[in-house]
């Protein structure tokens, strides 16, 4: 087997190194391997950490088709197809090859590089497993193609190249002390499978034990991000027993067994010494859907509230506008709070500087003649069912009613369904129908195959971000975060992040019920609607259009208040503090 020692900023193999592990993550704009917010928000914490100087070395799969490319076909249903790129133009190739055992085979992966670079220098590598090699079989090449494709089979053969393949291209690069493993929701979880077993065979036995459980968890971390069902990998014991060739692991019931089944959660859960999920409402509803299966388990369950980088997701308006006045603000995110210091009339002007950029980008391709003096709303994110997109557009002549009444309306929607989420095509669909209805005095427009560039332009260009969750569903959210960093106020129901950045009329408003209610489903859309309705009608309407002064002086704030503290530079520093070395 070759070895190479990766090289970078610091030695790699000191004591101190974190390996952080996500399924996905967003490096660059023209490198598909992110699908949505996991993918972004893992790229946002491998940037802040590198500005920061934090050794670390990550850990994902290639995804060579990516997610998909989004198109729109003229009866407003999404049509999915792949995304070429080429690796090689953007990652180099490294010597090492591993090997994992699947269905009683080898399967052979490799790795390849891409640099993290921080404002310093810093170099944080990421490592992309690669099975599309041609030793392998052609369904085993096709396991790093695409990201969240596939069957059960084909996911758990995913999360054992993740899992395994990971530590042991780690290993195969000379990077043997490791402090912690960081797993991001519970793909990854196949990675302590792999540490008992080197901790066993290092002290010469065939089989792990509770002791090595007790030291294994010492060497992990692991973020839960969704409190949605979905997103929690469970497996019938007789396919993990067909993909990984072994039931030994069963006889450890405490650790690998869940009500039948390999809940990949649990097992990150039962293998690690620090738990967080991603706001304190998301740890909250954590502690109680994550529950021991058993009196003698209990799980610490804290909280790390998301972040976004800032320089990544500051609008060039406004980071000239920083440089002029915040010194050192790109490697001190705190620093913005000194925005309160700078002329409002500065802000504004750096505001639609990125207004117009979105709406020469809109009319561009669809030639609805926005312009830059109506309220722009934007709403850009995955299209599924519990985000509720189409909540604004549910009553149209409501929504009419109230453009004629207070000004004219501009709507920005955004956001790729999953090809098999049928209930989220159907909502982009019900939004695209809606425009006819709201016209003239509410123009609307779905831009297509929202992507990484996309969404900076929207953050930026919008004059209110709009988040309509279910409660509790959304476990954080950080599209608002990264609008507040360009001084755009959030509309949003009281959900993930937003019960922590919302101050009523300062950084932006809050509408609706913020709990679960006893009410359907239909119910609870309907008030939630009504609500928002009032909201936009009596508060944010009137506010943009006749009280120019009060809408710049709360611009400002969501920037002091909300960009300098929901960033990823405070997030990592959490992490490092409460997670990576604590004392």
């Amino acid at each position: 087997m070759t070895t190479s020692k990766i090289e970078a900023n610091g030695s790699l193999s000191a004591s101190e190194t974190v390996a952080y592990f996500s399924m996905e993550i967003a490096l660059d704009p023209a490198m598909p391997t992110y699908s949505g917010g996991l993918g972004v928000l893992a790229g946002d914490t491998l940037r802040a950490a590198a500005d920061l100087g934090v050794q670390m070395i990550a850990v994902t799969l290639l995804h060579r088709q990516g997610y998909l490319s989004q198109t729109i076909d003229q009866d407003g249903w999404q049509q999915e197809s792949i995304v070429e790129w080429h690796v090689e133009d953007y990652c180099r190739e490294l010597p090492s090859r591993v090997q994992v055992c699947i269905e009683g085979r080898n399967l052979y992966i490799r790795g390849w590089r891409f640099d993290v670079v921080g404002c310093g220098g810093h170099v944080i590598p990421v490592l992309l497993l690669d099975t599309d090699l041609h030793v392998n079989s052609t369904a085993d090449r096709a396991l790093t193609q695409q990201l969240y494709g596939g069957d059960q089979r084909h996911r758990l053969c995913q999360e054992v190249v993740l899992g395994i393949g990971g530590v042991r291209m780690l290993r195969s690069l000379q990077l043997d002390k490791l402090v912690q493993f960081h797993m991001n929701e519970g793909h990854a979880a196949l990675l302590g499978l792999e540490l008992l077993d080197e901790r066993a065979k290092s002290l010469g036995r065939n089989t792990f034990n509770g002791e090595d459980v007790q030291a294994v968890r010492r060497q992990c971390v692991f973020t839960t991000h969704t409190p949605v069902p979905a997103g929690h990998d469970r497996f019938d014991f007789d396919l993990v027993e067909q993909v990984l060739g072994r039931s030994d692991i069963f006889e450890m019931h405490e650790v690998f067994c869940c009500a039948g089944e390999l809940n990949m959660t649990y097992l990150a859960l039962n293998l690690s010494h620090y738990v967080n999920g991603v706001a304190k409402k998301h740890g909250e509803v954590s502690r109680h859907m994550l529950v021991p299966k058993d009196a003698n388990h209990h799980y610490d369950i804290d909280h790390i509230t998301n972040g976004v980088h800032v320089p990544t997701w500051t609008a060039p308006a406004f980071a000239a506008l920083f440089d002029r006045y915040l010194t050192g603000w790109r490697e001190d995110s705190a620093s913005l709070r000194g925005v309160l210091a700078i002329p409002a009339s500065e802000v504004w002007n750096a505001h639609q500087t990125a207004k117009l950029r979105l709406i020469d980008e809109i009319n561009a391709r669809q030639n609805l003649q926005f312009d830059s003096e109506t309220i722009t709303i934007g709403f850009a994110r995955r299209a599924t069912a519990y985000k509720r997109a189409n909540l604004l557009i549910s009553d149209p002549e409501r929504l009419k009613s109230i453009a004629a009444q207070t000004g004219p309306i501009q709507i920005v929607f955004a956001g790729k369904s999953h090809p098999r989420d049928e209930g989220g095509k159907q909502i982009i669909q019900q939004i695209i129908r809606s425009q006819n209805k709201l016209t003239p005095e509410v123009r609307l427009v779905y831009l297509a195959n929202y992507d990484w560039e996309l969404a900076r332009l929207i953050v930026a260009g919008v004059d209110v971000w709009l988040n309509s969750p279910q409660p509790p569903l959304e476990a954080s959210g950080t599209s608002g975060m990264k609008a507040a960093l360009n001084g755009v106020p959030s509309l949003s129901i009281l959900d993930g992040w937003w019960i922590e950045g919302c101050v009523e009329g300062v950084t932006g408003w809050a509408f609706g019920a913020s709990t679960p209610a006893d009410s359907s489903d239909s119910d609870r859309f309907t008030n939630d609607a009504s609500a928002l309705y009032e909201a936009l009608e009596r508060t944010v309407l009137p506010l943009y259009y006749r009280k120019p002064d009060e809408w710049r002086r709360i611009m400002s704030h969501a920037i002091a208040l909300n960009g300098s503290y929901f960033n990823t530079q405070r997030m990592v520093q959490q992490y490092v503090l409460k997670a990576y070395y604590e004392a």
